[in-house]
């Protein structure tokens, strides 16, 4: 389950520094290897999400002074309709076509995609809540293997974890993004960014309270963003430019300096993070 919430996401746009596919530091499990285990997985035969009209319920972590987040629980058939239609989404996008597809193959009436009041956004959510239930479990089961590695590549790994998730539908995550930008869906879209880099950081070994707090959130959230799109413009194999970008960004960010040179420029630039300059590039490269 989800630990605890993070009070603020601050997204920016970095400028793109490109490296050698040879400068590689860290070398990952595969990722399918990592979170097989999974319960609430978006591969083929895993076990739904439960889905839609929430309702909340707290459970204690087993990490020690972490309380599990509240998750949003969905009606059966909700859930099964959703599972099915990332199968979709590939072919058909993160639409209505995907959901009454999925329906159909869970063998539920395609009217049941009306009772999804945001409906694309509905599935672009249920794949983010799953993905970061993926990556809890994962790092829960990996607890030993994160602590021989140094701060800097704990984190370039989990980022990079969350990130593989999103890599069988990268040709589709623009759209994706563009759903998550629009005002009815932001204040849902930064809580899941949120949490997010909140169990990135916890993962990472970090359980600041202090003002450092809202400044390494800061400039994960910008990291993870600022590698999010440049991954939907990579095209090396194995999206390994993106990874050795992602390096050297938190390399940097480990930095004092850069870090606090990073958190201003991050800082000035939160509007823009999921508001129209996203809006506007998302565009840009559906056009595309």
């Amino acid at each position: 389950m989800y630990r605890s919430a993070a009070k603020r996401l601050f997204n920016s746009l970095g400028a793109p520094l490109r490296k050698s596919c040879s400068n590689r530091v860290i070398q990952l499990c595969p990722l399918q290897s990592l979170i097989s285990h999974s319960r609430y997985s978006t591969t083929v035969d895993s076990e739904p999400f439960v889905s839609q009209n929430p309702t909340y319920a707290h459970s204690t972590s087993s990490t020690a002074d972490h309380t599990q987040k509240p998750r949003v629980e969905y009606q059966d058939e909700q859930a099964h309709v959703l599972q099915a239609s990332l199968h979709h989404v590939i072919k058909l996008g993160w639409s209505e076509a995907a959901m009454i597809a999925g329906a159909r193959d869970v063998r539920v009436s395609p009217s049941i995609v009306g009772s999804f009041p945001r409906k694309e956004a509905a599935l672009v959510e249920f794949f983010m809540d799953d993905c970061l239930q993926r990556l809890t479990d994962t790092i829960e089961s990996s607890t030993e293997e994160l602590r021989s590695l140094i701060p800097s590549e704990r984190t370039s790994k989990l980022v990079r974890i969350r990130l593989e998730m999103q890599a069988p539908y990268i040709s589709k995550w623009p759209q994706a993004l563009s759903i998550q930008a629009q005002p009815v869906n932001v204040p849902t879209s930064f809580k899941q960014r949120a949490l997010l880099v909140d169990e990135i950081w916890h993962g990472a070994g970090d359980d600041a309270s202090d003002f450092d707090w809202y400044v390494k959130r800061t400039v994960l959230g910008g990291i993870y963003s600022t590698t999010e799109i440049y991954m939907l413009t990579d095209n090396s194999p194995n999206f390994c430019d993106t990874w050795a970008f992602l390096d050297d960004r938190v390399k940097d960010s480990f930095d004092l300096k850069k870090t606090i040179q990073e958190a201003t420029y991050l800082a000035e630039a939160v509007g823009a993070g999921m508001g129209t300059s996203l809006q506007g590039f998302v565009k840009s490269v559906i056009r595309k």
